[in-house]
């Protein structure tokens, strides 16, 4: 049986995706639709509250059965249609395929190979087009579990030797953490191997994955984040947030899982306390106006996630998008936007460990000088 590491060097990374994402974020907004200076781009650059939604709205409610899962971005039917303005009231299974239980459980001998990070979708959102762009509010995401895992794979992790960073010496053991999650407190509690130390974990619930197919017919796994997001691991990704994904196929195709119920920066040992979750997205749909790179707003802040190795890639990818994204709003000369950025955003390092890094920037909206919002 192949390891998680082995799977992840066997599968398909291409260059495609690093390569679509370092478009030129001000670039893609000129050549947008003169549509795109309506309503519609308003609400994309500064995006109404989820708490908008519709109460009308239609909903689709539907828990996949095993089977119905998907192990890949691209590649896979549509489990589903909605039109544009959908609320989705779902499900989504852990990160091990719901085959790891207990400390005792080794993902290696659990899981069957290549079924990692299993997806709810694809949705295929009527009407999206190559060029538009979707926006997926995060309504609701709640523990589906009382209990949530997380391990360490041998060859997999930021402090480990791999076919690409090779070290001297042993791989650490393969090792599975169970922990127990105390829903009224909102806290998850695990303990050392050997039982003589304990810890709480306060609960910070996100979606590990979230992405649309990729273009070009690509399939890909998903422990591989990119400019269609995928397993992009960011703690944004969480309710109260917005997501914006460029569409490369038509319908879109989304999915999501990975379900988080807490996650340090970096997830430097290659997992998060990862659990099954009850999931409530709003969907829209956004015409002629593409999004090169993820973005993720609220009311407050922009962000952008880049993936990339080495590191310095992935942030320059966010960091080249969100110097587009203020040249656009304020009609700054790019040197000027580019000063401003280099002095008000911060930058999060989000994972160390999958196939592509990926670095998030962000910066607060009321600090944009003159912005067009």
């Amino acid at each position: 049986m192949k390891t998680r590491r082995e799977f992840l060097v066997g599968a398909p990374i291409g260059v495609m995706g690093v390569i679509a994402a370092c478009n030129d974020a001000a670039g893609n907004s000129r050549a947008a639709s003169p549509a795109s200076t309506g309503a519609a781009a308003a609400r994309a650059a500064f995006p109404e509250s989820i708490s908008s939604v519709p109460v009308d709205a239609p909903t689709l409610t539907w828990t996949p059965r095993h089977d119905e899962l998907v192990y890949t971005f691209g590649g896979a039917t549509a489990r589903q249609r909605i039109k544009p303005g959908t609320r989705i009231v779902t499900w989504t299974e852990d990160c091990f395929d719901g085959a790891v239980k207990t400390a005792a459980d080794l993902p290696s001998r659990k899981m069957t190979p290549g079924h990692d990070n299993p997806q709810t979708g694809p949705f295929y959102v009527e009407g999206a087009e190559p060029g538009d762009t979707l926006a997926i509010h995060i309504v609701k995401l709640e523990p589906a579990r009382a209990y949530a895992v997380s391990s360490f794979a041998p060859g997999f992790g930021a402090l480990v030797g791999n076919d690409q960073t090779a070290m001297l010496g042993p791989d650490f053991p393969e090792t599975t953490w169970r922990y127990d999650v105390d829903a009224q407190r909102r806290v998850a509690r695990s303990s050392s191997r050997d039982g003589k130390h304990s810890w709480e974990v306060p609960l910070a619930l996100f979606l590990g994955c979230l992405g649309v197919a990729p273009a070009g017919g690509e399939v890909r796994t998903t422990l591989v984040p990119a400019n269609f997001g995928g397993n992009m691991d960011c703690p944004e990704v969480r309710a109260g947030n917005t997501v914006y994904l460029g569409v490369n196929v038509a319908g879109g195709l989304v999915s999501f899982g990975d379900g988080h119920y807490a996650m340090g920066e970096g997830e430097i040992i290659g997992a998060a306390i990862e659990g099954a979750m009850n999931v409530e997205v709003y969907i829209e749909l956004i015409k002629h106006k593409a999004t090169p790179i993820p973005r993720i707003e609220n009311a407050q802040e922009i962000m952008f996630v880049g993936s990339g190795r080495p590191l310095e890639d992935a942030a320059r990818v966010a960091f080249k998008a969100m110097i587009g994204w203020v040249r656009v709003q304020t009609g700054m000369a790019e040197m000027d936007a580019y000063q401003f950025v280099s002095q008000t955003a911060k930058a999060t390092i989000i994972q160390l460990v999958d196939p592509e890094y990926t670095v998030l920037v962000k910066l607060e909206k009321n600090r944009v000088p003159g912005g067009r919002g």
